[in-house]
């Protein structure tokens, strides 16, 4: 049912003539017109049988596309029932027309709202996680809606629940799971300001065709532009696809973690939007922090800078904006220093082939920083070929069991896969339990789990290569494991075996509460909590090895007292970033 023509609350009722007389379907007496779109009128009607108001919508039968669009729309509202979708009681047809009879929801439009300026920074995430909780109750059963945009979701006047603060409606145009004739490639529907890239190039579409439009709906409700919309339709089709604005260019107030999420899930690329489950998790996760103050975005003044700013704005991002300058640099400067270290440990085998130490590091730091993604894998594709070279494919056979988990666990965010080996390189000088406060500085409880627990895995794979004791010291192993990547191989089976995942998942877990720990407002009161987030943590990390019974020496007292007073410090430095944000 058209969000549009199901708002009542502004339109006037038609003629006396046109009303109370007409009954269709033998029990719905249309009472009054509510609004006519392209696809059907709607009425406001009294279904006698069950004395109650439902919305009718009027198709006119002998239009086959509007006869097969209101066919589309019965077959997939009949699939779901979800508080944040508009229920269909029932379809029916006569001589005439098409009739979807739904429940009438007194409200208005996402888009009046926002132009009424009723919604705060609260009520617009709010908004967010109930449409992707009813999204993802639609992809579940298999219907894709293709047109999520502001004048399809409706905000009603008495919500039943918190699920129900929005109503998504009109699914016309839905993808049907099983129904070949809505799957054909070309078959270009939805609106285009809103359209995913891939469904305007009438490629086959997915959930994720969905999540684009709807982050987009979401960029447009927090910042009050749609970058994608241009004068004329042919001025918006060429912004199809291209990269947009950071939002928190235009809102740097905003939650970061909201920014970062509706920046990752308008990724032109499918593969790189994430989920709407991370989309929700953000929401959620920045919904404490979000003004509640109604009407806070200046839509005429970002109108402007819309005009002027975003119509060139694809020509002037060489690189993908979606992550920031801080992050490429760190990530850069992580790869810099893994390609450094590992040539320095190389350094006294025979027949280790030369290269110029500065230079090549300098190489990593530049291919990571301007391609995260690409310049990554590049990295640990040479690295892997310079341990071949130098005999020691056990090395690289490492390198690659650390990088595949976090390429698997961090897809969406290409600048975070190295960020795992300064875990490593801070044991070199005795810090390794600081790093789960640096991976503190996330904003993203997921990325803050994921990168601790993987430096966790990256320090104990590190440690036969360093020779040295980075936090607990290395297995036993053969002499000559570095020699085999199948004895690398043993190396990665021998770490499982004694529990390093086990340990990985309490820096995993330390990180991921940390903002709570030390969310107190007072200095004092940070201060005590990170100490002993940072005790916590160590103690936690030597009695778990310990019970786990690893044949390893446990750290001098100096490596965890040193350790735990800098990630007191660091996580200090992160609760207050994040205050200050």
């Amino acid at each position: 049912m058209s969000t549009v023509d199901q708002t009542i609350t502004q339109l006037e009722p038609p003629p006396q003539s046109e009303a109370s007389a007409t009954i269709v379907l033998e029990r719905y007496r249309l009472m009054r017109r509510l609004g006519a779109g392209a696809f059907g009128v709607v009425w406001l009607a009294l279904d006698e049988r069950l004395d109650r108001v439902v919305a009718v919508k009027r198709i006119e039968a002998h239009d086959p596309e509007m006869a097969a669009r209101a066919e589309r729309e019965a077959i997939a509202a009949a699939r779901l029932n979800h508080p944040g979708i508009v229920a269909l009681h029932e379809a029916g047809r006569d001589a005439e027309a098409v009739y979807l009879v739904s429940e009438m929801v007194r409200g208005k439009t996402l888009r009046d709202r926002l132009v009424a300026g009723e919604l705060s920074d609260r009520d617009v995430a709010r908004i967010g996680v109930a449409l992707c909780d009813a999204l993802s109750h639609a992809h579940a059963r298999g219907v894709i809606h293709r047109d999520i945009k502001p004048a399809n979701i409706i905000i009603p006047d008495n919500p039943d629940g918190e699920a129900g603060i929005v109503k998504l409606t009109d699914f016309g145009i839905a993808l049907i799971a099983g129904d070949d004739a809505l799957t054909r490639t070309g078959d270009v529907v939805g609106t285009l300001a809103y359209m995913a890239p891939e469904q305007a190039d009438g490629s086959p579409v997915s959930g994720q065709s969905d999540l684009y439009s709807l982050a987009l709906v979401l960029y447009e409700a927090f910042s009050g532009v749609n970058p994608i919309r241009a004068p004329g339709a042919a001025a918006t089709a060429r912004r199809v696809g291209t990269r947009l604005p950071p939002l928190s260019q235009l809102r740097p107030e905003l939650p970061q973690q909201i920014c970062d999420a509706i920046d990752w899930a308008v990724q032109p690329e499918e593969l790189d939007r994430g989920s709407l489950a991370e989309l929700r998790e953000a929401m959620l996760e920045g919904l404490p922090e979000t003004d509640t103050t109604a009407g806070a975005v200046d839509v005429a003044a970002i109108e402007g800078y819309q005009q002027e700013d975003l119509l060139d704005y694809s020509e002037q991002a060489p690189f993908d904006r979606s992550l920031s300058v801080p992050q490429r640099l760190i990530a850069a400067a992580a790869a810099a220093a893994l390609v450094a270290a590992s040539m320095l440990a190389l350094e006294p085998i025979a027949g280790a082939p030369h290269l110029p130490l500065l230079w090549t590091a300098i190489c990593a730091l530049l291919a990571v920083a301007l391609l995260p993604r690409i310049g990554a894998l590049v990295v640990a594709a040479a690295l892997t070929a310079f341990f071949v070279a130098a005999g020691v494919p056990g090395w690289a056979v490492l390198l690659w069991a650390g990088l595949v988990p976090a390429v698997f666990l961090l897809p969406r965010d290409p600048s975070s896969w190295l960020l795992p080996s300064l875990a490593p390189l801070l044991g070199l000088v005795s810090l390794a339990l600081a790093f789960p406060a640096f991976a503190g500085f996330s904003a993203s409880a997921k990325q803050r789990a994921v990168l601790a627990g993987l430096g966790f895995w990256w320090l104990a794979l590190a440690e036969p290569i360093a020779k040295s004791r980075l936090l607990f010291g290395e297995l036993s192993l053969s002499a000559d494991w570095a020699s085999s990547a199948a004895a690398g191989g043993d190396v990665v089976i021998a770490m499982v075996a004694h529990g390093v995942p086990l340990v990985a998942l309490v820096w995993a877990a330390a990180a991921w509460i940390l903002p709570s720990i030390t969310a107190s407002r007072l200095v004092f009161v940070q201060l005590a909590a990170a100490v002993l987030w940072a005790a916590a943590l160590t103690a936690a990390s030597v009695v778990l090895a310990g019970a786990l019974d690893w044949p390893l020496p446990m750290p001098q007292v100096g490596v965890l007292v040193a350790g735990s007073a800098i990630a007191a410090l660091v996580a200090l430095a992160a609760a207050t970033l994040r205050e200050n944000r």
